[in-house]
């Protein structure tokens, strides 16, 4: 094991994770990549080396139990620690016929974005806590929106998608209170409305300046915010 800082981050083939990625590879960092997709995850990590940055890829789908783990494995075999995890996986969900209508919500639907968006958050990261609190400064964070702030009731109606980022808004305050009194800071992310096919590319914000307040989360100093919800303007109401 290296003094080199190790950074994993979940969805990271491309859009707002990739920008992620490439950002703290400029750092200095190894990055890891987390995908499902072999294909864009090996495209991912070209792409990094071709920036010189130290990258490799791990098979990470966070809606399974035994991929996780399976990540959670090759990491400690490669590099022993993480130092960062971001956890940027998510999805919106189907919205069409009224499935995220509160009033006809697809309850389908509602399991399936809350699988990815925030039981797949619970899954990676304790599944990386034992490498994270092998580092000196362990930082992590959960990549929100602030559709899912209860005081700005921002976007269109989404109730499956905005709900699931108002409860990983609240289990990231869980995680704060239980790392307390340890060195591991946690905090959400807003990486503000961004072109990416995740919006069907439909804003003049880019994903590299989505990224700007990971990488900036992702690099605290050790008395920094800890359980907070920030945008790159600075605190976002809950």
């Amino acid at each position: 094991m290296n003094n080199t800082k190790v950074a994993l981050v979940t969805g990271a083939n491309k859009g707002i994770g990739y920008a992620i990625a490439e950002g703290i590879g400029r750092l200095g960092y190894t990055v890891i990549v987390g995908a499902r997709d072999e294909t864009r995850r090996d495209d991912a990590v070209e792409k990094l080396h071709a920036a010189d940055t130290d990258a490799f890829g791990v098979t990470l789908d966070v809606t399974s139990e035994a991929s996780v783990a399976a990540a959670a494995k090759t990491i400690e075999e490669r590099v022993g620690r993480l130092d960062v995890l971001i956890n940027n996986a998510g999805i919106s969900g189907r919205a069409e016929a009224g499935a995220q209508d509160p009033t006809t919500l697809d309850l389908g639907v509602m399991q399936t974005v809350l699988e990815t968006n925030v039981f797949g958050v619970v899954r990676v990261t304790n599944a990386m806590l034992p490498l994270l609190r092998r580092a000196t400064s362990p930082r992590i964070v959960n990549i929100s929106s602030n559709m899912g702030s209860l005081t700005l009731q921002t976007g269109p109606i989404l109730a499956a998608y905005a709900s699931s980022k108002s409860m990983l808004n609240s289990i990231t305050t869980q995680y704060a209170r239980a790392f307390n009194d340890t060195n591991i800071i946690i905090n959400a992310a807003c990486p503000g409305y961004v072109a990416t096919d995740f919006t069907g590319f439909n804003s003049p914000r880019t994903a590299d300046q989505g990224a700007v307040i990971a990488l900036r989360l992702a690099t605290l100093p050790d008395d920094g915010p800890r359980g907070g919800f920030f945008d790159d303007g600075g605190v976002v109401p809950w």
